[in-house]
């Protein structure tokens, strides 16, 4: 079992004993996206798991923030940020911007991608490298399309 898994299970714990009720929601909900990542994919809940779903909510609560912000609902925003800042304690640190670029560049170099229609290669190539998980893809396909003519 995921070593992150059992730290969300366990602050689940917590923060139902310490009556925290907006933590409890928040981590429980977490906690019933992987379960249902894992029965959904047949796979049992490991850390690439616990990491990607907890990605993807990190990535629904932001655009769901740029909706809110659109309908002047301050007091949803503020809820998703408290809420993002939360799941994102249990996330590995991405790469920083620096970093992200020199390892887009060094994979276009190593593909040989001159063009945007050779894009695919690049990620590709990039979702293969072992800092994957800590890559932003959103960030680094726009990096890739910059670079590519």
């Amino acid at each position: 079992m995921s070593s992150i898994y059992e730290t969300i299970r366990a602050d689940i714990v917590v923060a139902m004993k310490a009556r925290n009720a907006a933590v409890t929601v928040s981590l429980r909900t977490a906690d019933a996206a992987i379960q249902r990542a894992s029965m959904d994919l047949a796979k049992p809940i490991d850390d690439a798991l616990v990491i990607a779903t907890l990605r993807k909510a990190v990535k629904n609560l932001t655009d769901a923030k740029e909706e809110f912000a659109k309908g002047g609902r301050t007091d949803l925003i503020e809820a998703n940020d408290i809420e993002i800042k939360l799941l994102e304690q249990y996330l590995p640190q991405g790469l920083d911007a620096a970093k992200l670029d020199a390892l887009i560049t060094e994979v276009i170099a190593e593909t040989g991608a001159l063009t945007k229609k050779e894009m695919g290669k690049v990620i590709a190539a990039l979702k293969k490298r072992p800092e994957a998980s800590l890559i932003d893809f959103g960030a680094a396909s726009k990096l890739v399309q910059a670079k590519l003519l």
